[in-house]
């Protein structure tokens, strides 16, 4: 199908192709840098905005906990669809509502990589840790299409700056070789989301993923290709995810598919994805609304003895499967005198510390052992 069967010219009215849907009026997008909007029956109910990012570098304050300070987000909105996601509410700086909005209406950013690649040239860079997938997914399936993450990728390892990837996509197994590549250049470090083997469940609540199958074979490709693979096995949904049985047939999933870490987390809900998923709630297992309603009464947050308790039985089950207790997102500074994540094996000592602290410019680091 041709993408270009619809556009819309930013301010020019509808520009009608050869069977295609029309887009929103350019006056209903209040887009900055907004060049076209295109349908394709490729992506059922799907708009996909155009636009000219000013900058990619991201700053996350000093008083955030992450392990990291900048991030980059080549697209706003997901095509994962998954009714928790905690970044729900920033389509509504946009104008756009949390729910289907979030899902269907995404904003790519198609300069991303030369414009990162302009900002990672200025003298005060410190090549510093940059992490993606942060807020939305960069290998959803629109990244089949526009190509973004070898650009980002390739921008990042000229630039000598270490990267981390967190992705439900199994489209990450196209850039392999690349990021081999450029593990031989900078520290690199790649993650999986997955927090669930029920296909029926994973198709209800995160309908636009991969399935847990086809995530746990990317597992597999890229441990085969000698990555260390970390897994985020969040979130953990209260009495749909979470049981003893679950837990560990979840890490058994896991381990056997050749991961080397996890973290595991409880389900949080943030305003605009409480919403949209309270209603999917509602609609799919309204025998369990008011258990969440009283779990997630007072706070985004289920109770602390809740997830402290969930948090020792999902260690507990990674521990019984050799699996190490680390998140995405941390790689050790190439100045800090650690090991880099490439070369860390389990069993070899402590877990790489957490990277993004600022500090005095430093050269472009030497060649890194290779994360595959």
């Amino acid at each position: 199908m041709r993408w270009e069967a619809q556009t819309l010219q930013a301010g020019d009215g509808i520009e009608q192709g050869d069977g295609g849907t029309p887009a929103a009026p350019a006056a209903l997008l209040p887009l900055s840098g907004l060049q076209r909007s295109i349908t394709t029956p490729e992506f059922a109910d799907t708009t996909f905005h155009e636009v000219v990012a000013k900058s990619a570098l991201n700053k996350v304050p000093d008083s955030s906990p992450m392990p990291f300070r900048w991030t980059v987000n080549p697209y706003r909105g997901c095509t994962h669809a998954c009714r928790y996601c905690y970044a729900r509410s920033t389509h509504e700086y946009l104008d756009f509502n949390a729910g289907t909005d979030f899902d269907q209406q995404i904003v790519v950013k198609v300069n991303t990589p030369e414009i990162l690649r302009r900002e990672l040239a200025r003298p005060g860079w410190n090549r510093e840790l940059v992490a993606l997938g942060t807020n939305t997914d960069p290998y959803q399936r629109a990244e089949g299409r526009y190509r973004l993450m070898p650009g980002i990728i390739t921008a990042l390892t000229d630039a000598g700056t270490p990267f981390s990837i967190l992705t439900k996509g199994t489209l990450l197994g196209r850039d392999l070789d690349l990021l081999a590549s450029a593990s031989r250049q900078v520290p690199v470090q790649v993650s999986v989301s997955l927090a669930m083997l029920d296909a029926n469940l994973a198709h209800r609540v995160e309908p636009g993923t991969p399935t847990p199958a086809a995530r746990l074979k990317l597992i597999e490709k890229l441990s085969s290709a000698g990555a260390q693979v970390t897994v985020m096995a969040m979130p953990l949904l209260p009495w749909l995810t979470d049981s003893d049985r679950q837990l560990e047939d979840l890490m058994t999933a896991l381990a056997g598919a050749g991961a080397q870490s996890v973290l595991a987390g409880a389900l949080h809900l943030r305003p605009g994805a409480r919403q949209w998923y309270l209603q999917w709630i509602e609609e799919d297992h309204p025998d369990l609304l008011d258990g969440y309603r009283q779990l997630y009464g007072r706070s985004s947050y289920a109770p602390a003895s809740y997830r402290k308790a969930l948090g020792r039985r999902a260690s507990a089950a990674a521990r019984r499967h050799g699996l190490h207790h680390e998140g995405a997102h941390r790689i050790t500074r190439p100045d800090d005198g650690g090991p880099s994540p490439a070369a860390h094996r389990p069993g070899e000592g402590a877990h790489q510390a957490p990277a993004g602290t600022t500090g005095p410019a430093q050269p472009v680091p030497a060649p890194q052992p290779a994360l595959f």
